[in-house]
């Protein structure tokens, strides 16, 4: 046969963990349990597997977990999630699933405490096979009237179960009739004895030991058939036939050794050895039964294990059924490998054995023909072993080796531990759970890090891992002590590691052997590993033999050389040589390689560190190979070559028509193909090692062989990388897409990329290698290692011929691993291949998903040359960059390279980027085609940059009016919502101040006037800059009026006012700077403002002709004057306000203005109150009548008005400096009122309220002298009235006479004698003297006044009569 291998993959990395459904039992005393697992074996761990395989359910692996309480199914065909049953005692071994008329599939199993399960999983085409969360009844369970059983259980069908029972005894089990959805089965129980009647007489005379006749394995004819027999082994190696009807039908004693061998001793054994009396209890696979293809016959295989034997691990015998007799056909041992190993499990397949051996607690598979008679054994052939590949284990000295390399402690022994393949995600999570349980068990305080939570397992680890290791000082010197710490930290990490090789080497432990789908060949079940016996390729072959110091054929001798010297060498050595290799190759070549290799030896010292008998012996083999470059080539193709089936095509239709593969199988072809490169890379290692021994001689060989040779390492030594790098959640894959991007951390992003896990009680996630994504991009192959060898091939990686050139394959390898999202590794891998177009495309594109932009625009710019009719392109890198790029091909022109770039930059969200190649495409745009999308583009990137400067210069620039139009608006709203309107002015935007114009205006008309930008104020100042005053107040009056519609909530009608004040002073100043006959703006009238109350002021519209004519609307007419009154009334109800804010809350805040002034009197705010009264045009005669008041007040009780609030108008500075009291002051503040506010255009009326006030207040009390005279002056008729009408007759008399004298005194120098002038009130004068005539307590002084009166009225009357004739 020819050389097999074993390849695996991790169950917990492919399938996730889901939650059991809870199994019940109708006992309700189940007590004394076990526990659910040993501490030495964690949960997830299987004790028992098997395969089942039909083509209506496909593979289906079943697992016992958890000590035994849990079963598990996972599907190997589908996707589906596993399906877990939480059984409440240990299931029995070995349940089975078995195929009940097509339509159902069932699970039989057995617990020890007597209850027997059947789980019914229906079929039905098309649909899943199972759904884990369906809401239905799954199992049937029934009580076996045995009680509690430790035995065995085989199931024979869906109808029959046998369970072993002590003392050798079987209980079978029969269906008579099955259970539904509502009903359990109903079994029908038989026990059988091993023994007769005469037996156990004889067994009482020559008693057995304990336990001799239990059974320990159980043997059925594999389904479907109709064979209904039972074959068992017991403990005294003796194998049983039983029948349904009959019972124990044959029995055959088998012998503790290999029939005509006795018990061999080695001749270094210490003493022989013995055969044991009994088989271990444990239950044991030591029997199969089958039929061959030859008969019809059924056979058994028994095999005994041979523990004493120093020549094999035991013997098998072969049986063939001839109705109730076993006869023995053939009897063969084990290989000599077998020795010390524990047989776990075996089979027969298309005639052939499969054996499953445990070896040190690894798996090791052993393949046989089988001889149907004693004469066919000897042309048979030999046993035929296959294991696992040579990996590195994390022990101590691996880890020291490690160190060898630059780098920290932690780093190297985290990337070691994440390796795909080196430790699964269950035993990461497991291992680290119980190094923080640990951690957390020593006296606290704790570290913090053990009391945060992870997002991943992997997370967990570098943040917990040593985080007890404390950085010490010396007591005395107080230095710190760095060696303890490292040293402590590694012995952590080593102790961590220690721990995940426990858990990962009892995870290894094999269980069964078999076969699903036969394409997929045998599988070999471990306790959390599902594993492929597959073909060993040439260079795992050569490698296995090297690394076993096995003898090579003589086409293979350079080899062998290699291999010695490089394990001479030493690891040390190796990894200099190793590092400086990979420093030349990722470096451009510039000299030939023979001196670079000279030189790298000189820096390396090489020669120095060969003792001169390894180069003497070197030399000597060399010499005798002969054709080193021969010999080279040969091993070049050894290393990159791949098997013949791989070259071969397949139809189309074979392509269309092959299934698609499950994820184990890709793992398994992952997993081939890592082991396959890490073989490959060892041989080309040790090839290059050869040059650096032959430094010297280099400058003889041919320079294409010396660049084949490194190109080839290139390509393996970027396979190997690639190999070693995890994938992350298969929850959430990468999505491949083009530009596709990610925004995590990179270092969060890395963790998180490799976690296996939640954090701690959470359940773990499947993680894949990245090989196992490469892997399914490329395209899976049945069979291995054909499906290996195809993705290996199809990386190209290993098809170059020079280092100085990229090929197509490799620069899609590096795209496909940057679309997948591994930025890491893909730009890890770039560095090794040279700067070619291709390369700095996909490199540009990594940077720019890593968001070093800069670093991506300055690749792409170089890029530009290799575009368009001047391209100086070789056809291969034309080739490798069309592989590339969107389409596959290249672009026709630069113009199009640079709208491609410029939509990355534009996705990236990096605008300057965008605007830059955008520009650059513009500078480039053939005649005649549009751009003004680009134009656009460019605007609007320069604008959300900030540089409205280069945005204006664009659009200016920009030959499209249209464009101009829609970008203008868009330039300035960004500019006025970054605060440049300082910026913004100075720009002329020549032909576009319309535009301009209009846009502003339309934001100041519709934009909220409280938040910024204030589009009104920047309008204004757009119009004050050109000289448009009239603009300019409009802008801002229909500002006040905008914040005058908002003053509706009381909390801010300061705020709303304060603006609004600032709003008209503004307009008022703009307005003034108008021509005084032109000073007026005209605004339209809206429906708002047309129902607005005018009752303040008269306001003018002005109505055109074409009134009615479509389109038009009403004018209003606003002038300075009413700007001055509407800024006058919001300042008194805002002094109002701020003396009573009582009235916001009663809602006054529109008070009248005659009702303004009187408070503002109430509140002896005089100079506030006459200054908006005189703005408002409003009558004072109560102001001046509060006034009054107040300085009688004064002249009465001064302290109690000078308890009150008078700052308005006693303490003002300037009445503050008037000498007198405060009385003398207050009539001194009124009569200077009177004369500013009172006069011939006010009729004096304001003069006639103080005057009245005084009379009502005290008409004993003379009136002040000043006010007297003012009014006799100019309304004496006035004053004798009021004198009358307060009875003040006195005065009245005083007054009367007074004026008859000012009279006379006209009179006579009137030098126009006419009638006017002779004219007095001679009504009111009688009045006057009837009043006094019939006062009879008048005054003597009004007595004597009386008289005069008389008097002078006689005496005017004599003087009109002599005017009169002469007048006539």
């Amino acid at each position: 046969m020819e050389p097999s291998i074993l390849v695996a993959s991790h169950l917990s990395a492919l399938f996730p963990t889901s939650p059991p459904i809870t199994v019940y039992s109708a006992q309700k005393d189940i007590l004394n349990l076990p526990r659910r697992n040993e501490p030495a074996q964690p949960p997830e761990h299987a004790s028992f597997s098997s395969l089942f395989h039909t083509s209506l359910t496909g593979t289906i692996l079943l697992r016992v977990t958890n000590g035994g309480f849990i079963l598990e199914l996972l599907s190997l065909s589908s996707d589906i999630p596993p399906l877990r049953f939480d059984f409440p005692a240990p299931i029995l071994p070995h349940p089975s699933i078995v195929m009940w008329e097509s339509e159902e599939m069932h699970v039989l199993l057995a617990t020890r405490f007597g209850s027997l399960y059947r789980i019914v999983i229906p079929i039905r085409e098309g649909a899943p096979l199972w759904t884990p969360h369906a809401n239905r009844r799954w199992y049937r369970e029934y009580v076996l009237q045995a009680g509690w059983v430790d035995g065995l259980m085989q199931v024979q069908g869906t109808h029959c179960v046998v369970i072993s029972l002590p003392g050798g005894s079987l209980l079978r089990l029969e269906a008579d009739a099955l259970g539904s959805d509502t009903q359990d089965d109903v079994w029908r129980e038989t026990r059988s004895d091993a023994r007769s009647f005469l037996h156990s007489i004889t067994s009482l005379l020559h008693p057995a030991p304990p336990g001799s006749s239990d059974i320990i394995s159980i043997s059925t004819h594999p389904q479907p058939t109709d064979i209904g027999n039972v074959w068992t082994l017991s403990r005294d190696r003796h194998l049983r036939m039983w029948t349904a009807k009959a019972g124990c039908v044959a029995e055959y004693a088998l012998s503790p050794v290999a029939p005509g061998r006795s018990v061999t001793v080695r001749h270094n054994s210490p003493s022989p050895a013995t055969p044991s009396a009994l088989l271990q209890p444990e239950p044991q696979r030591l029997l199969c039964t089958f039929t061959p293809s030859h008969t019809d016959d059924p056979h058994v295989l028994a095999f005994v294990p041979t523990e004493g034997s120093l020549t094999s691990g035991g013997y098998f015998q072969l049986f063939v059924v001839n109705g109730h007799t076993l006869k023995t056909l053939t009897v063969f041992e084990a290989s000599e490998t077998s020795v010390h190993c524990h047989l776990q499990d075996f089979t027969v397949l298309d005639d052939i054995l499969y054996t499953l051996w445990d070896k040190q607690g690894q798996s090791m598979v052993e393949v046989r023909a089988l001889a149907w008679d004693a004469s066919e054994e000897g042309t048979i052939g030999c046993w035929s072993s296959a294991t696992y590949a040579q990996e590195a284990e994390l022990t101590p000295a691996y880890l020291d080796e490690l160190l060898l390399s630059p780098g920290s402690t932690a780093d190297k022994f985290f990337e070691a531990i994440m390796r795909p393949g080196i430790f699964s995600p269950y035993t990461l999570q497991t291992a680290i759970n119980q190094y923080a349980d640990a951690c957390r068990s020593l006296p606290p305080p704790h570290p913090p890090q053990l009391l945060v939570s992870y997002v991943t397992v992997a997370e967990q680890i570098a943040s917990v891992v040593g985080c007890t290791v404390q950085r010490t000082k010396d007591l005395k010197t107080g230095a710190p002590l760095d060696e303890n710490y490292w040293n402590a930290l590694k012995r952590d990490w080593e102790g961590f590691i220690a721990r995940c090789r426990e858990i990962e080497r009892n995870g290894r432990w094999p269980l069964a052997i078999g076969r699903g789908n036969p394409d997929d060949g045998v599988l070999i079940i471990e306790r959390e590993r599902i594993a492929s016996l597959a073909g060993e390729d040439l260079p795992l072959r050569l490698h296995r033999q090297l690394t076993s110091s096995q003898a090579l054929d003589a086409q293979f001798a350079l080899l062998d050389v290699l291999w010695t010297m490089r394990t001479r060498l030493g690891p040390r050595l190796m990894l200099t040589l190793e590092s400086g290799l990979i420093d030349v190759v990722q470096q451009e070549i510039a000299f030939p390689y023979a001196d670079i290799i000279q030189d790298q030896v000189r820096l390396s010292a090489f020669r120095e560190q060969i003792d001169e008998g390894l180069e003497s012996w070197i030399a000597g083999r060399l010499q005798g190979i002969g054709k080193i470059q021969e010999a080279a080539r040969f091993v070049l193709d050894i290393i990159g070559g791949f098997d013949k089936e791989v070259k071969r095509e397949e139809e189309d239709a074979e392509l269309l028509s092959r299934p698609i593969s499950p994820a184990w199988l890709k793992a398994l072809t992952a997993s081939y193909a890592t082991t396959s490169v890490h073989a490959r890379y060892d041989i080309s290692l040790a090839l290059v090692t050869l040059l650096f021994f032959l430094a010297d001689e280099l400058q003889q060989w041919d320079q294409g062989l010396l660049a084949e040779i490194f190109v080839v390492y290139r390509g393996i030594a970027m396979l190997r990388y690639v190999a070693r790098q995890p994938a992350g959640d298969n929850a959430t894959p990468p999505q491949v897409e083009v530009g596709a991007s990610r925004n995590d951390d990179e270092v969060v992003a890395k963790l998180r990329n490799m976690h296996v896990s939640s954090s701690r009680g959470a359940k773990f996630q499947p993680s894949h290698s990245l090989f196992h994504r490469l892997v399914d991009l490329y395209g899976h192959s049945h069979g291995l290692p054909i499906s290996a060898h195809c993705f290996l091939d199809a990386t190209g990686l290993l098809q170059s011929l020079s280092p100085a050139h990229a090929t197509r394959l490799e620069v899609l390898f590096c795209e496909r691993l940057r679309l997948l999202g591994y930025r890491e590794v893909a730009r890890e891998v770039l560095a090794w291949l040279p700067r070619t177009p291709a390369v700095t495309y996909v490199l540009a594109r990594l940077w720019l998903e890593e968001g070093r932009y800069d670093d991506a625009a300055s690749a792409m710019e170089t890029l530009a040359g290799s575009f368009g009719p001047h391209s100086a392109l070789s056809p291969d890198d034309q080739e490798a960059l069309a592989v590339v790029l969107p389409g596959e091909k290249l672009f026709s022109a630069q113009f199009d390279f640079y709208l491609h770039v410029s939509d990355l930059f534009k996705s990236a969200l990096t605008t300057y980027h965008d605007v830059f190649f955008t520009q650059l495409a513009l500078s480039v745009a053939p005649p005649g085609i549009d751009t003004m999308a680009l134009w656009h583009s460019v605007v609007k990137g320069l604008t959300d940059l900030g540089q409205y400067e280069d945005a204006y210069t664009a659009l200016m620039s920009a030959r499209y009016e249209r464009l101009k139009r829609e970008c203008i608006s868009q330039l300035l709203y960004r500019m006025c919502e970054e605060n440049a309107v300082d910026r913004l002015m100075l720009l002329n935007f020549p032909g576009l101040a319309d535009e301009v114009e209009d846009a502003l205006a339309f934001k100041a008309r519709n934009a909220d006037p409280r938040i910024r930008p204030f589009y009104s104020r920047i309008l204004y100042t757009w119009y004050i800059s050109r000289g448009d005053y009239r603009n300019a107040a409009l802008t801002m009056y229909q500002r006040a009026r905008k914040l005058a519609t908002l003053m509706g909530d009381p909390a801010t009608f300061f705020e709303f006012a304060e603006l609004q004040l600032e709003a008209y002073v503004v307009a008022m100043n703009s307005l003034a700077l108008v021509d005084p006959k032109n000073q007026w703006i005209m605004l339209p009238i809206t429906v708002e403002t047309g129902h607005e109350p005018r009752k303040r002021r008269r306001l003018t519209k002005h109505i055109p002709e074409s009134k009615y004519g479509l389109g038009r609307r009403d004018a209003e007419i606003v002038e300075l004057k009413d700007m001055q009154y509407e800024y006058a009334l919001l300042s008194a109800r805002v002094e109002v306000v701020r003396r009573d804010p009582t009235l916001l809350s009663a809602g006054e805040l529109a008070l009248p203005p005659t009702s303004l002034l009187l408070r503002l009197a109430q509140w002896n705010r005089f100079n506030t109150a006459m200054t908006i009264a005189r703005s408002l045009n409003v009558d004072m005669s109560d102001l001046f009548g509060h006034l009054t008041n107040r300085c009688l007040r004064l002249s009465r009780n001064p302290d109690a008005v000078m308890s009150e609030d008078t700052s308005d108008w006693l303490l003002t500075d300037k009445v503050s400096s008037w000498p007198g009291t405060p009385a003398e002051k207050g009539w001194r503040y009124l009569r200077q009122s009177l004369e500013r506010h009172d006069g011939p255009q006010t009729d004096f009326r304001y003069t006639k309220v103080a005057l009245e006030t005084i009379m009502a207040f005290d008409r004993t009390s003379p009136p002040p002298p000043w006010l007297i005279h003012t009014l006799e002056e100019h309304h004496p008729e006035y004053l004798i009235r009021t004198c009358l009408r307060f009875e003040v007759l006195e005065s009245a008399l005083d007054h009367t006479l007074s004026m008859m004298r000012r009279s006379d005194a006209r009179l006579t120098d009137e030098l126009s004698k006419t009638a006017s002038a002779t004219w007095l009130p001679y009504t009111l004068i009688d009045q006057v003297l009837v009043a006094a005539d019939s006062q009879p307590d008048l005054s003597p002084r009004g007595r004597g006044l009386l008289g005069e009166l008389r008097t002078e009225i006689a005496s005017r009357m004599k003087r009109v009569q002599k005017f009169s004739p002469a007048a006539a």
